[in-house]
């Protein structure tokens, strides 16, 4: 195996510091992430003449969704032993420069969010909790692979010994041999799924139904990240007795979810673009009725 040539990987997961501040690379994928969802909105929204004004309370309330949900998602899903055994541990999760962020839990505070989002201001401009889901999994599916990027700078959930000549060694976390590099195998998979959800949307949206790019999503990613986790190293050490780990085991419904939204929207057949009522027709008034006798 070591006569092959493989990718020695050993780059610095911050860019540079500013005082004792590291901007580090993961960080900086995360704002760009939502950098590029903000400007995907701003299109869905102005191409079915809703309000921009709502982009803003739609990024903050994501942001928030996102970290929040993502760190009790690691804590709660991952170590729970360790997070809510001590004072320590709880403090922790304060700290998400402390431990991890989990995809499974984020995805869990993104749906809570947005029916709080879409109860708030979706009647009085025409849209469900469904049609902002089925923009929001196109931004998602674009963010998806610039973290994964991210945990690729931060040497982090990979895979299992590989002999392809792609695999990366991880000097940084001390590996001497070729792994997996899972987190490029995910993003490539979001960025592929991210562009396919795109072209429905551009050339597809008037011929869709409401439900179906978040069904697609569903069963894309979480599928991609079942199947992908069959060659990633245990992140926990109760893995190791396994038969599906963590990861799977909280892809599965998600999938299943998906492809129940799917058969929903099938059968419902509403639109996927917002459909905004006519003004009502003003009735004459008597004089008016009268004049023109």
């Amino acid at each position: 195996m070591h006569d092959l040539i493989f990718i020695h990987w050993n780059a610095d997961p911050v860019i540079f510091h500013i005082g004792s501040l590291g901007i580090r690379w993961y960080s900086l994928m995360f704002i760009i992430g939502f950098t590029l969802g903000w400007y995907l909105f701003k299109w869905f929204f102005t191409r079915e003449k809703l309000p921009t004004s709502l982009l803003d309370p739609l990024l903050m309330t994501l942001i928030v969704a996102t970290i929040v949900g993502a760190r009790l998602g690691h804590c709660l899903f991952y170590q729970p032993d360790y997070y809510l055994g001590s004072w320590q541990g709880f403090l922790e999760i304060f700290q998400p420069w402390k431990g991890g962020l989990a995809s499974h839990g984020g995805a869990i505070a993104l749906l809570l969010a947005m029916w709080w989002y879409s109860a708030k201001y979706g009647r009085k401009n025409d849209f469900d909790f469904l049609w902002i889901m089925d923009r929001l999994v196109i931004a998602v599916a674009f963010v998806g692979c610039l973290i994964r990027l991210g945990n690729l700078f931060n040497s982090e959930i990979y895979g299992d010994v590989t002999t392809l000549p792609w695999g990366f060694i991880f000097e940084r976390n001390g590996e001497t041999e070729p792994k997996h590099p899972t987190q490029i195998y995910e993003a490539l998979s979001y960025l592929i799924l991210g562009f396919i959800l795109l072209g429905i949307y551009k050339f597809r949206l008037d011929k869709t139904w409401r439900g179906t790019f978040f069904g697609l999503f569903l069963i894309g990613c979480f599928g991609m990240r079942f199947l992908i986790e069959f060659i990633k190293e245990p992140q926990v050490g109760f893995e190791e007795t396994m038969a599906l780990n963590m990861g799977q085991l909280l892809s599965l419904p998600f999938v299943i979810a998906g492809i129940a939204l799917l058969i929903y929207a099938w059968k419902k057949k509403i639109p996927a673009r917002v459909v905004h009522p006519e003004p009502a027709k003003k009735e004459p008034t008597h004089f008016a009725r009268s004049a023109g006798k």
